[in-house]
């Protein structure tokens, strides 16, 4: 049975979408039940009661990263549920890493005719779950903006990016990174298991979904010339080539800030007073792939 958890917002710009869904499942002779959600958080209620006491469930996210992160963050055990995306949504990040197709009809496929398949997702140490990406620094400020501002599709990612790289102020903070320690000045600090942030960019180039490894980017400060340096490099997909950036595929990390606790996004949503410690979870979360991801 799969219980399919939609986003009825995201729905809204696309009315046709859930026909489409709803038509390969029959034809595949597949059960489903749709459930609507109808509040901030409501995909994790629906996950986790699905899920509570053990019981075995096949979570479909119907919408974008946020409402994927969600039903993550729902199932009392991901070693109890098997996970798929229906990406509605308006950045569909996670999808964009995993080869997922944007078109609802050919994703449903995907879930519909392919069995699933182990990947790997972060685990912070208060039990917070990321399956694409989850950071702190500038990022936090993109989106805050994006939240606060007017402009809609993916261009108001970009927007926001470029005028928080101007007016952002970076911070200092200790990483420990598989036990070694070291001090930064930066602009961010951020684990990826996708590819993308922000609806299209490309900050974890090297990432993997299933290689038992988290990348992490962390930037130092940069000058305003260096600054304009760094920006093409991320439109091509190779910020971590400038020499301010900081690469490693890593098991387990660590960003203590200088002051307080940290205020991080995982998948666009925004956690504040965090402590920033996570590891990467391999083997226990089975998800619908297509064939070459």
């Amino acid at each position: 049975m799969y219980h399919v958890i939609i986003n009825g917002i995201n729905l809204n710009s696309r009315p046709r979408a859930l026909e489409e869904v709803e038509s390969v499942f029959r034809r595949a002779g597949k059960a489903y039940t749709l459930h609507f959600t109808q509040y901030a958080g409501h995909a994790a209620d629906i996950a986790y009661s699905l899920t509570k006491g053990g019981r075995f469930a096949c979570l479909i996210a119907m919408g974008g990263d946020g409402t994927l992160h969600e039903v993550l963050n729902g199932a009392e055990s991901v070693e109890n549920c098997t996970l798929g995306v229906i990406p509605i949504g308006t950045g569909n990040d996670f999808a964009s890493a995993a080869g997922i197709p944007k078109e609802a009809k050919t994703a449903a496929e995907v879930i519909a005719f392919r069995a699933p398949t182990y990947i790997d997702y972060i685990e912070l140490d208060n039990g917070l779950r990321s399956i694409n990406a989850v950071g702190t620094g500038i990022d936090v400020d993109v989106l805050t903006r994006v939240y606060s501002g007017r402009k809609k599709g993916k261009g108001k990612y970009f927007s926001a990016f470029v005028k928080s790289l101007i007016s952002y102020k970076c911070t200092t903070f200790k990483l420990i990174c598989d036990g070694k320690e070291s001090t930064h000045t930066g602009l961010i600090a951020a684990l990826g298991n996708g590819r993308y942030i922000g609806g299209g960019i490309k900050l974890f180039p090297e990432a993997r979904l299933d290689d038992g490894y988290m990348d992490l980017l962390v930037v130092d400060y940069l000058s305003r010339f260096r600054s304009a340096v760094a920006f093409s490099k991320l439109v091509a997909g190779r910020v971590h080539k400038v020499r301010e950036a900081t690469y490693i595929r890593c098991k387990r990390a660590e960003i203590v800030p200088e002051v307080g606790e940290s205020t991080i996004q995982a998948e666009g949503e925004i956690y504040e007073n965090v402590k920033f410690s996570a590891r990467v979870v391999g083997n226990k979360l089975k998800f619908y792939l297509p064939e070459n991801d």
